[in-house]
């Protein structure tokens, strides 16, 4: 069964926010920071879930996947054990593919969606830093 293991903040200023939850919530960097073309972000963890606080590097590339470019909560994922499971059931529910990134290119891997309410949500099966695998600690990611 698909978990919820991944939350991203839009954020003019990634390292104040990430101290702020690091400092108030005893969060954990997890990994240097990354700047991508993309967007830079740093990895926090609580153990379970994955904190990605990002600035995105253009309101257009803020739009594309998050469907809007104003600060605040950009989009969240699912850890799920199954990609094909996972897209086969988002076509029956009509869910939209809203971008995808090659495997072989990127440090992870994940598909961003739309739900019904058009909110961006991203599914993976290979785990966010940081965060607990579907089956526990006996699954692997690609963050072990």
């Amino acid at each position: 069964m698909p978990k919820l293991r991944h939350l991203a903040l839009h954020t003019a200023d990634p390292e104040a926010t990430a101290e702020f939850y690091k400092r108030v919530f005893d969060m954990e960097q997890v990994g240097p920071k990354n700047d991508s073309p993309v967007a830079e972000a740093i990895y926090l963890t609580d153990g379970t879930l994955n904190l990605t606080v990002l600035r995105f590097k253009s309101q257009e590339i803020a739009e594309r996947l998050s469907g809007s470019s104003a600060f605040g909560l950009s989009h969240f994922g699912f850890w799920t054990e199954s990609m094909e499971e996972t897209k086969r059931r988002l076509r029956e529910a009509g869910s939209e593919l809203a971008d995808s990134r090659d495997p072989g290119h990127v440090v992870f891997y994940e598909e961003k969606w739309k739900g019904p309410d058009g909110v961006t949500f991203d599914i993976t099966d290979v785990g966010f830093p940081g965060a607990l695998p579907p089956g526990g600690l006996e699954a692997k990611s690609l963050w072990s």
